[in-house]
């Protein structure tokens, strides 16, 4: 019988380490809680049910061990846990972004800082990006069990105590406000907003999503990837959101090199342009990207003029 071809997922980044298909005897070897939900699907290749919650949490807790060196990992019930391979993609992506403006190298050591909006209760692109990188980061949330889980998981792995620090936002109509000080200097800001208007919007989409993992018809909301309210919706969906941290981005334009966030919904680029249109951006650049069967994509943007970030490598990403 011929050697099964393990095909390497083009759609991910070169140097994302998750292209080729999961190694679960790797896997389970340094997490062997896997073991039990792991099985062989009708292609004759190992796999998990990504429509069970426990499944994909423990998937996620065997690619931290694995791929990241982190000792513990938990998140608490019905909160967001993240496919990684998708959260590893657009930390890689910021990775290039950063290149341009440091004459193609890509800046690595904790001077460099990013700020991630909407940490959640599970750390995921501060635990990619130290580690891929060494970057240092401030997690915030309006969630204060997000934050105090983050808190956890960061006490739990000794390397992240210094790199990632986290700051809870008091006032949920503001994303920068409170939190940028001054002193600040962000080589990068990260979002991956809310995507729907309305938890009704969410459980809908959800429902949908676990009815195509598992080819039957459920009108029970099950969130296999979890995610609380503010994780999921809020008034005025992922475009208000967006609209909204540029419109607040326009006040802190020496302190953040590139503000960057994830759009979900490819209808919002045309009215996301003219905002950033509307606050005189420098330079805005759209990355296209791929999360498993989605297409999305990061739009970037600098208030700062060419000689300036050429001046902020020197002092920041060198």
């Amino acid at each position: 019988m011929a050697p099964k071809t393990i095909k390497e997922k083009t759609n991910l980044h070169p140097r994302n380490q998750h292209r080729l298909r999961y190694d679960f005897k790797i896997l389970i070897e340094n997490c062997p809680e896997l073991q039990p939900f792991v099985s062989i699907n009708e292609y004759d290749i190992e796999t998990i049910d990504f429509s069970k919650p426990e499944a994909v949490k423990t998937l996620n807790n065997a690619l931290l061990i694995t791929y990241y060196g982190i000792e513990s990992w938990d998140i608490p019930e019905n909160y967001l846990c993240p496919p990684i391979p998708g959260r590893a993609d657009y930390i890689h992506y910021i990775a290039d972004l950063l290149a341009t403006s440091n004459n193609g190298i890509i800046p690595k050591g904790d001077s460099v800082q990013g700020l991630d909006i909407g940490v959640g209760a599970n750390c995921i692109y501060p635990i990619i990006g130290n580690t891929s990188y060494g970057w240092s980061f401030v997690g915030t949330d309006i969630d204060e069990k997000a934050i105090e889980n983050c808190e956890k998981i960061i006490e739990a792995n000794p390397k992240l105590i210094d790199s990632i620090s986290l700051q809870q936002q008091t006032e949920s109509r503001f994303i920068f406000k409170n939190i940028i000080t001054p002193e600040d200097k962000f080589a990068f800001s990260i979002c991956n907003p809310p995507f729907h208007s309305s938890q009704e919007e969410a459980t809908k989409s959800s429902t949908r999503k676990v009815n195509n993992l598992e080819k039957t018809k459920t009108t029970k909301p099950v969130l296999n990837f979890g995610g609380q309210n503010a994780e999921l919706w809020c008034d005025g969906g992922e475009l208000g959101f967006i609209t909204q941290m540029i419109y607040e981005s326009a006040k802190y334009p020496l302190q953040c090199l590139w503000f960057t966030t994830l759009v979900s919904k490819q209808s919002h680029l045309s009215s996301i342009y003219k905002t950033l249109n509307k606050v005189n951006v420098v330079e805005v650049k759209t990355i296209d990207m791929a999360q498993g069967q989605k297409n999305s994509r990061i739009i970037a943007w600098t208030f700062l003029s060419e000689l300036q970030q050429k001046e902020w490598k020197f002092e920041q990403l060198d």
